[in-house]
């Protein structure tokens, strides 16, 4: 009996603190990893060989790479996020609009209508209906 191991005084409680504030801390570079490459792949203004220079310096020596770059380049970092941030927004707003049609007026879905109707293909009655709806 006296040889029974008790974990929780192996394991104290300031150890357990340090241990997840070293996980946590561990997370937040994986994330800057990232997030400094991503930024790396999205600038325009570098060649194709600077972007690999970085890419190489990050990965090969990843404290003082980014290190350097957030010390270099760390300052466009923000704008070139609100700059990708715009461009997705407008793509998705033009999205919506191609999707949802024209928005045109009622005035300009009367003419269409009574060309439709002018060409034959509606009856004096769908054109009623239809002029019904549109102005309603």
């Amino acid at each position: 009996m006296s040889d029974t191991v008790y974990l929780a005084y192996d394991y104290p409680v300031l150890g357990a603190f340090w241990t997840a504030m070293w996980v946590f801390l561990w997370v937040l570079w994986i994330f800057l990893l990232f997030r400094i490459i991503a930024d790396l792949f999205r600038d325009d203004s570098l060649s194709g060989w600077a972007k690999t220079g970085w890419l190489v310096f990050v990965v090969l020596l990843p404290f003082l790479g980014v290190f350097v770059y957030v010390c270099v380049r760390g300052s466009g970092m923000g704008r070139r996020e609100t700059q990708h941030a715009k461009a997705q927004q407008h793509d998705i707003d033009e999205y919506i609009r191609k999707t949802a049609g024209s928005g045109s007026s009622s005035a300009e879905q009367l003419a269409k209508l009574s060309e439709m109707k002018s060409a034959g293909h509606l009856s004096d009655e769908e054109f009623q209906r239809a002029k019904e709806k549109i102005l309603s």
